[in-house]
């Protein structure tokens, strides 16, 4: 079986136990916690690459 037939599988084993009403509620619920989590993902990364470089300390004491 491919990831495919599984997902199908599970998808029509969900409508027949939930009925379709709970099955589309809980499909939109999964769809928006998974744009929160594609949001915060994209948050980090941009935290990440927008975030200074501290210089690094500079080896030499300056003259008194």
């Amino acid at each position: 079986m491919g990831l495919g037939t599984e997902l199908l599988l599970l998808l029509l084993l969900g409508f027949l136990i939930l009925g379709p009403k709970q099955m589309h509620a809980l499909l939109g619920r999964v769809a928006h916690v998974k744009a929160e989590f594609d949001k915060a993902t994209r948050s980090f990364k941009s935290h990440l690459t927008d975030e200074p470089e501290i210089p690094a300390p500079n080896d030499q004491l300056p003259s008194p």
